[in-house]
């Protein structure tokens, strides 16, 4: 009895342990398969644009000057930086004491102003330009003083001779005109700005603020000779700023001084956001052209052969096009056969002959093409190339050709619906050179 029972456990399984026996061999075999096979990568075409517009240091330069103090003393300020003021209005006061706004109450969205200027400072504090502290407390100093009724002021005011925007800085480039413009201008690192807000003394004569009195501005800057050509012809340009990333257009001109092409792009809005602000980087928006976007490592050169447009014939049980081509048998007789072919471009010869090209799998060199209604033939000799991609939708490399409009160091754009040519969200090999034409893909 008990040897029975011995028996019939003997020759029990566990179903369990098979399962999992089964699965860890297939996945035994899924990981060699993958180690060993080659990995193509692919790459989903989209549309879009190439960024390979060029960028520049601009040299701004506006219709501006700068207010002196009519009398010595301490200046108190009325009107914000870069902020606009009209003909007339008070700008600042110099009295023999500062004005330091101590005794003014301030309402609560004038302390919800000064809270958010607080709270911009600290968003953007650089500690590497740390007399932006100054330039605050100069801000805060202002929107407290700002509060007051302006029949108070005391002292001798300071008014604007003009409608313009405010500002307090002088560099000596005030009277600067596109045309007195000179390489040594554009030399940054030596440039110098002086800030004239203070808490100090001033005397009479001293600068006080500088007041900018026309809308039109001007951006002057340097090109080099393949810049110049790229740009050269063109009468408007659109020009992003790096600094907020906004855009103006604005008329285009040229000049040469010194050996030097000069390019000079005149505004007519836009000058408040950057009327402080001296040299701005800028970027010209040239390129606008849209396409489908594409790496330059996809790119193959297939030959095809050509026949003369006028050989194409109809044929088929479905009345496709292709050419019919002449065969010879050994014993000297002709026959003819109907050959479906695709087109995969239309154009002239060097003889000025209207050609198509087809894919040279359909075709052997010296095959006999005749012409439809005729006793003319044509031997096939001539051999043309495309460039194109290899699409893989379909599982293998499939060559698809394409219409390079423009390109840069890695991508270029190509264009959308050409006969035989690739769409939005096709998938094409990274790697053209790595495939060959019709391999199947893994």
């Amino acid at each position: 009895m008990a040897q029975e029972e011995k028996k019939k456990r003997g020759i029990n399984f566990n179903i369990g342990t098979v399962i999992f026996g089964a699965l860890f061999l297939y996945l035994i075999i899924t990981i060699f398969i993958y180690a060993t096979s080659r990995h193509i990568s692919s790459y989903m075409v989209t549309s879009g644009t190439l960024s390979n517009n060029d960028s520049y240091t601009a040299l701004a330069l506006r219709t501006e000057t700068v207010a002196d103090a009519s009398a010595g003393g301490y200046v108190n300020y009325y009107v914000q930086d870069s902020a606009k003021a009209s003909k007339n209005d008070i700008v600042c006061s110099i009295s023999d004491s500062p004005d330091t706004g101590a005794a003014q109450t301030l309402a609560d969205s004038d302390i919800s102003k000064v809270r958010q200027m607080a709270s911009q400072f600290a968003g953007s504090y650089d500690a590497n330009h740390f007399s932006s502290v100054y330039n605050l407390q100069y801000s805060l100093n202002t929107a407290v003083i700002n509060n007051s009724d302006p029949s108070t002021i005391s002292g001798t005011a300071c008014q604007a001779t003009s409608d313009g925007i405010i500002t307090y800085t002088t560099d000596g480039y005030e009277s600067l005109t596109p045309a007195d413009v000179t390489a040594d201008d554009f030399n940054s690192k030596a440039y110098q700005s002086t800030e004239l807000r203070t808490s100090e003394k001033v005397s009479e004569g001293d600068p006080v603020f500088r007041i900018a009195t026309d809308d039109t501005w001007y951006l002057v800057f340097p090109l080099t000779d393949r810049q110049y050509s790229a740009l050269e012809g063109k009468t408007t340009v659109r020009v992003r700023f790096s600094k907020d990333g906004t855009s103006e257009t604005g008329d285009l001109s040229f000049f040469d001084k010194d050996g030097t092409h000069y390019a000079e792009v005149t505004l007519y809005s836009g000058l408040v956001r950057f009327a402080d602000d001296r040299f701005l980087d800028i970027e010209l928006v040239t390129n606008t052209d849209t396409g489908l976007k594409i790496p330059l490592s996809s790119i193959v050169t297939k030959e095809f052969y050509t026949i003369p447009a006028d050989y194409l014939t109809t044929g088929g049980e479905d009345g496709s096009e292709g050419f019919m081509r002449q065969k010879t048998s050994k014993d000297g007789s002709t026959t003819t056969e109907f050959v479906e072919t695709d087109i995969y471009e239309d154009t002239t010869n060097d003889a000025g002959q209207e050609v198509y090209y087809v894919d040279e799998a359909d075709f052997s060199p010296e095959d006999v093409i005749i012409k439809p209604d005729s006793s003319d033939t044509y031997t096939i000799q001539a051999v043309a190339s495309l460039e194109g991609v290899y699409c893989t939708n379909r599982g293998y490399a499939q060559f698809r050709k394409i219409d390079i409009m423009e390109q840069n160091d890695e991508y270029c754009l190509v264009q959308e619906g050409t006969t035989y040519g690739i769409s939005q969200y096709d998938y094409i090999v990274r790697d053209g050179s790595s495939v060959n034409e019709s391999e199947i893909l893994r």
